[in-house]
């Protein structure tokens, strides 16, 4: 979808594929903009009320996810390590911004983009490459690389960001490497962006209440 260059990536644009529209809860190839799961369940499901918020939220999840690449990829190169500076600090690295973006993307050296403290102390540091490529899949000599530069420079921790994906080849790689090297794609980015709040605010909170039992005991 992504190699297509829509103009946007929404959820309408997503029930064209089967797998997203049997994921959405539909029964026909042509449905209204504004029939959600949580609606088909309450008409005729056994689900409770929490399960439906719960199916609901993750169909928003999955078009927040599409939404937040494609506006990624459409930024400039610069955004995006100002982007990973604000995830990693949200995440608990760097100390602060100062920190992470006087290290981030200032080493130069071979198949390093930056380094950035992995503690407020900077006891260790995390060795970081980026990719933002819309369909260009990471592989395996990629990986090699990025390794290697980690390698020579005594480091053995390391993560890699791309917004698009990692071939299998490159993921088992990863796997048996004796430096811990961490594999983020564009899936994985998007999912640690919604879940450290970088790149979206909240549009609604919806409480739910039960009875307090123990107020209405004597």
């Amino acid at each position: 979808m992504i190699a297509k260059n829509p103009e946007r990536i929404d959820v309408e644009l997503l029930k064209s594929y089967p797998s997203f529209t049997e994921f959405y809860g539909q029964t026909g190839s042509v449905a209204e903009p504004d029939q959600f799961p949580a609606a088909a369940m309450a008409s005729g499901s056994m689900s409770t009320p929490e399960e439906q918020i719960d199916a609901a939220q993750a169909v928003l999840n999955i078009a927040l996810k599409a939404d937040i690449l494609q506006h990624v990829l459409e930024q400039s190169p610069s955004f995006f390590e100002r982007l990973i500076v604000e995830l990693l600090v949200a995440m608990g690295y760097g100390g602060s911004h100062e920190d992470a973006a006087r290290q981030l993307g200032k080493s130069g050296d071979g198949g390093i983009d930056g380094v950035i403290d992995e503690d407020r102390l900077g006891l260790d540091r995390i060795y970081v490459q980026a990719k933002r490529y819309a369909s260009t899949s990471i592989s395996r000599p990629e990986i090699q690389g990025f390794v290697g530069s980690l390698v020579g420079m005594s480091a053995n921790k390391g993560v890699f960001v791309t917004t698009s994906t990692f071939s299998k080849q490159a993921v088992d790689y990863a796997k048996a490497l004796q430096q811990r090297v961490v594999l983020i794609d564009g899936q994985r980015l998007s999912e640690l962006m919604i879940e450290f709040g970088v790149g979206v605010r909240i549009n609604r909170v919806v409480e739910v209440k039960r009875l307090d039992e123990d107020f209405f005991s004597e």
